[in-house]
């Protein structure tokens, strides 16, 4: 793991300085996305604390709608596979 490291950012002219082990580039990316998705959601809003909350509020929404889609696919491929592996097993017994 890299050391941490300091990364300036700037997001809807706010001033940010973390460190972070990732890389700058990829903090700048989350970064930008994020700045992104506020100016999206945030155009008729004037505070910045409100649109960074319903930016917040979008992104976790995105990421809990693309866990449950996962645990539904994982489920449906873990089904899939039992039967495959069920049907292997009776071929294999009339061999």
């Amino acid at each position: 793991m890299a050391e941490p490291e300091r990364v300036e950012l700037t997001v809807l002219g706010e001033a940010l300085s973390i460190r972070t082990s990732e890389s700058p580039e990829y903090v700048r990316s989350l970064a930008a996305y994020v700045e992104a998705r506020a100016k999206t959601l945030g155009a008729a809003t004037r505070s910045l604390t409100s649109v960074l909350l319903l930016t917040a509020l979008d992104i976790t929404d995105e990421l809990f709608r693309t866990r449950d889609e996962r645990t539904r696919l994982d489920g449906t491929v873990g089904a899939r596979l039992g039967a495959l592996v069920s049907e292997l097993e009776r071929a294999r017994e009339k061999a």
